[in-house]
């Protein structure tokens, strides 16, 4: 006679609450890091109020997601970065094309701007994010032996750049998150978390559109080129 794994039914609860098209595509949205509205959420995912109420009330109960009020409106967010990086390497493991094809010039143009560079929660994605991980790799300030770490020389980059890294907390400094476009290791972590603040507070990247999708400006491939050594048709 087997004993059950006591784990079981805690992950299958949580298989349950994922496993819903409208539910993913909130948990999809909210990678962008910021706290959406209910009534946002609703045309995102196209149901109605009340629909998607119920389904916000089950991703908060689960722990997925956090919920704060400011006067009539009602906000919501990732619990935090760890159901980020679950959305996101659950988001990897989908087949490149099993997504629908864009049926309009503008869905095909926001997704390839969302390939091109994106924020993956509080982190860089997508072709911008591959680059600036393969420059610290290629300049000995990331391994990527077994996971990623930053090296000595990393750490001290990060105050030459004057980019500070909280290391309070149990979030490791740095670590690799699949990326679901280009199929590959991004970082992210603390590291990533600082590096991706300090470009868009810097100016080194802009948001664009109504989703993820962030374009690296001229001071922003300027900066990359001059910290990093990566060309600026690389970031484009």
């Amino acid at each position: 006679m087997t004993t059950k794994d006591p784990r079981a039914a805690g992950l299958a609860r949580l298989a349950a609450l994922v496993a819903d098209e409208t539910r993913a595509a909130c948990l999809l949205a909210l990678l962008d890091g910021r706290a959406w509205t209910a009534g946002e959420l609703a045309r995102h995912a196209g149901v109605a109020a009340s629909t998607l109420s119920e389904h916000l009330g089950k991703l908060v109960a689960g722990g997925l997601l956090a919920e704060e009020r400011q006067g009539r409106h009602r906000y919501v967010r990732l619990a935090d970065a760890r159901v980020a990086h679950l959305v996101e390497d659950l988001a990897a493991q989908v087949a490149p094309g099993a997504a629908e094809r864009p049926r309009t010039l503008r869905q095909a143009g926001a997704g390839s701007a969302m390939a091109r560079g994106r924020t993956c929660y509080d982190h860089l994605a997508g072709r911008l994010g591959i680059a600036v991980t393969d420059a610290f790799a290629a300049r000995g300030l990331l391994l990527q032996d077994t996971g990623f770490a930053l090296t000595d020389a990393g750490l001290r980059w990060f105050g030459t750049a004057g980019i500070g890294l909280d290391r309070r907390g149990r979030r490791p400094l740095a670590r690799a998150c699949l990326d679901w476009t280009e199929r590959r290791p991004h970082l992210a972590g603390v590291a990533g978390a600082a590096l991706c603040r300090h470009a868009l507070e810097a100016g080194w990247c802009v948001r664009i559109g109504s989703e993820r999708a962030v374009k690296v400006t001229e001071a922003g491939e300027r900066a990359l080129s001059e910290l990093l050594g990566i060309p600026a048709q690389a970031l484009r």
